[in-house]
């Protein structure tokens, strides 16, 4: 029974960090087909992520409050995240199956007049 509360609790969890956390949602458009050509330039985001964290380090090391580390861990985790999408977008999608419109004999696909 605790096992199932957890699962479901960590699903919950999952789908409303996916829908309302801004780098879910652009890491998710960068997956989508259209978006397969912006996964290099996001690793650039995924650089000043982890440049935040360097200099949050440093002001942790000069005296700024402690609770920075959470801030320090939150963007490593995001830098990762960035620079990871980069080599696997660069990648297509191979089993994506063809769209209806794309077939030749399709009614839906626009025929040109010359």
């Amino acid at each position: 029974m605790l096992t199932r509360l957890l699962w479901n609790a960590s699903v919950s969890t999952r789908g409303y960090l996916r829908r309302y956390v801004p780098t879910n949602i652009l890491l998710d458009r960068i997956r989508q087909r259209q978006g397969l050509k912006w996964g290099i330039p996001a690793m650039l985001i995924g650089v000043l992520y982890i440049y935040a964290a360097a200099i949050c380090t440093t002001l942790i090391d000069r005296g700024a409050p402690t609770w920075l580390t959470v801030l320090v861990l939150l963007f490593i985790w995001n830098g990762l995240k960035f620079a990871w999408i980069g080599p696997v977008s660069d990648h297509p999608h191979p089993r994506e199956p063809p769209r209806e419109a794309d077939h030749p004999a399709s009614p839906l696909r626009r025929r040109h007049r010359s």
